[in-house]
């Protein structure tokens, strides 16, 4: 079957974050939207069929989940990434982003050093300091052709740490760490007593050439310290279903997740989210194949557009995500003069580059997951006023 990603939706007035609150978050309404890590592209049809057909049953009481819920996604890892994982690893989470939350609430005390890797996805900061840990901060290096873990740094840091958090293929600089970097880091943290929360949402959404290497899947060592955090959100676009998987082979540390989140009554979960997150898992493989061709597409189209019309805007090409990282340092801007620029001459909404921490400084994230039209009218837009 072929699906049309070139296919043009409306999302205005569906209370959507990314489009219906331009004004709120970018002071302008009359902006191209290109931040937020959701898709443009329909949700697949045989997701929103399931949903449907489930949504025609007119009681939406208590829901467990079955056992077909569990298999498909055991299923989807031994098929998607080779790793062999069981049911009872298996832990319910309203989403990546509480996980990390309640991993550090059942893991670490008031007081202890977690390491990030910044520039990084930033409710990764939130979860440590919110929570009064200690911010740690393995900054990246920006090499010439991506950015690398500064080994040297993380083994100083965690003789004194207690947890890295781990983005997993990598937001927003789009590492899909290769197994040699991710070695390195495991022995470090097997060497100091280091636990891992592994941030792999994006391990599908990784592109042509490169391949995505399961932390917790370097060996049964590895797998004892790491607590793996997955959903089909960002793959088959539904994150408003807030439905996550926390994958914990061992029983001890699975244990305190657990407790915690029964502690908070977390645990119950989404009836329409168990429904797609199973669906999608079971029936995606081509849409998701398709999928990435597309973004790559995007991809090849945007880092041709900046060699030849825009040459001072330094693009990291993503390995993985849909996300290109973009460094606008040549033109001397101040981060806010950047985003005001971007905002209010080009048109656009991206992230700005010092949200996601140290590192971050003169670069901004594009979200290239949406039609190529729209890709073409926003990149148009920004060479106009940087150009």
């Amino acid at each position: 079957m072929f699906y049309n990603f070139d296919h043009l939706i409306e999302r205005e007035g569906t209370s959507c974050i990314k489009y219906d609150l331009n004004e709120t978050i970018f002071g302008k309404k009359d902006i191209i939207p290109m931040w937020v890590a959701d898709m443009d592209f329909e949700t697949p049809t045989f997701v929103r069929n399931a949903v449907i057909e489930r949504a025609n049953h007119p009681i939406y009481g208590y829901t467990f989940r079955n056992e077909a819920y569990y298999e498909s996604i055991i299923n989807w890892f031994r098929n998607q990434h080779r790793w062999e994982i069981k049911k009872d690893w298996i832990i319910y989470a309203p989403g990546v982003v509480p996980a990390l939350n309640l991993a550090v609430q059942s893991y670490t005390k008031p007081g202890d050093a977690i390491i990030v890797q910044p520039p990084v996805y930033f409710p990764f900061f939130t979860a440590v300091k919110d929570h009064e840990r200690q911010l740690v901060n393995n900054t990246l290096i920006k090499g010439k052709e991506h950015y690398e873990i500064d080994f040297d740094l993380l083994e100083k840091q965690a003789s004194q740490s207690r947890m890295l958090i781990l983005c997993n293929p990598h937001n927003p600089v789009g590492r899909a760490w290769k197994k040699e970097e991710l070695e390195k880091v495991a022995d470090i943290c097997l060497r100091h007593n280091i636990l891992v929360v592994s941030d792999e949402i994006h391990n599908d959404l990784v592109l042509p050439g490169f391949k995505h290497q399961v932390f917790a899947d370097l060996s049964p060592d590895v797998a004892a310290i790491t607590i793996t955090a997955h959903a089909a959100s960002k793959t088959f676009n539904l994150a408003g279903l807030a439905t996550s998987s926390i994958i914990i082979s061992n029983p001890d540390l699975r244990k305190r997740f657990n407790d915690t989140l029964q502690h908070l009554h977390l645990n119950m979960g989404n009836l329409f989210g168990f429904v797609a997150s199973q669906t999608a898992f079971n029936e995606g493989k081509e849409w998701l194949i398709q999928l990435l061709k597309y973004i790559n597409h995007n991809v090849d189209f945007t880092v041709s557009f900046m060699e030849e019309k825009l040459p001072k805007i330094r693009v990291f090409r993503p390995e993985a995500t849909y996300m290109i990282w973009l460094d606008f340092g040549a033109y001397g801007f101040s981060d806010k003069e950047l985003k005001n620029k971007m905002i209010q001459e080009a048109g656009l909404g991206l992230n700005s580059g010092i949200d996601f921490g140290s590192g971050g400084e003169g670069c901004m994230r594009l979200n290239v997951a949406c039609p190529r039209s729209i890709l073409i009218d926003a990149l148009e837009q920004m060479r106009i006023a940087f150009e």
